[in-house]
């Protein structure tokens, strides 16, 4: 029984994430579609370059809230910290790769920081002011992305979550998986900065 409901769970928590925030908000708003412009990334960024704030700032929430309901769910059904954790990791899955959109998501990032903040308040909201100051003083979203996560395993640890610790540890690396163009521009000096309007995405 208790295999069968964490099957379940992670399969409903995959399929929340598998709704792309940046397409419904870009046919809500009459925007490009943004696989087909800007950077091709349906995430956030990219609709910031090629629809302004009001829609990014949609997308952004509209993502995170698919890494934070399923989770709060979840946890409200009292699921051992292991389902919570297999919920955490399919719901961002379901954003990389969604079976409604022929598996061609986002990076992940908005989806994995809202179910961290659903798993460990104290360290998602470590990890946010990380990100925010990250984000202030690179000016490039990608890195701040990157950092934040590479801490992420050693906040939860401190918060004496070692279960959580090591699915956000997963979650890291498919968030260093996808932005690998990124870190190949970010070392060579090309990576654009937040809100430049260019063919290239974080």
């Amino acid at each position: 029984m208790t295999f069968f409901i964490a099957a379940v769970a992670a399969a409903l928590s995959y399929l929340a994430g598998s709704i792309s925030a940046a397409i419904l908000v870009c046919r809500l708003r009459g925007l490009p579609d943004p696989r087909s412009t800007g950077s091709g990334n349906p995430g956030a960024t990219n609709v910031l370059r090629t629809g302004g704030k009001s829609a990014a700032a949609m997308t952004l929430v509209g993502d995170a809230l698919k890494g934070v309901i399923p989770v709060v769910i979840a946890r409200l059904m009292g699921l051992d910290a292991s389902v919570v954790a297999l919920v955490a990791v399919a719901a961002f899955l379901g954003h990389l790769y969604p079976v409604f959109f022929n598996f061609e998501g986002g990076k992940g990032v908005a989806t994995a920081l809202g179910a961290l903040l659903a798993t460990n308040i104290t360290a998602g909201l470590l990890a946010l002011l990380i990100w925010l100051a990250a984000s202030l003083a690179g000016r490039r979203s990608s890195l701040a992305a990157l950092v934040t996560f590479a801490l992420v395993p050693i906040l939860l640890l401190m918060e004496a979550a070692p279960v959580a610790a090591t699915a956000f540890t997963l979650i890291g690396v498919g968030l260093f998986y996808t932005h690998r163009s990124n870190i190949g521009r970010l070392l060579n000096g090309t990576e654009p900065r937040i809100g430049e309007k260019t063919r290239t995405d974080s």
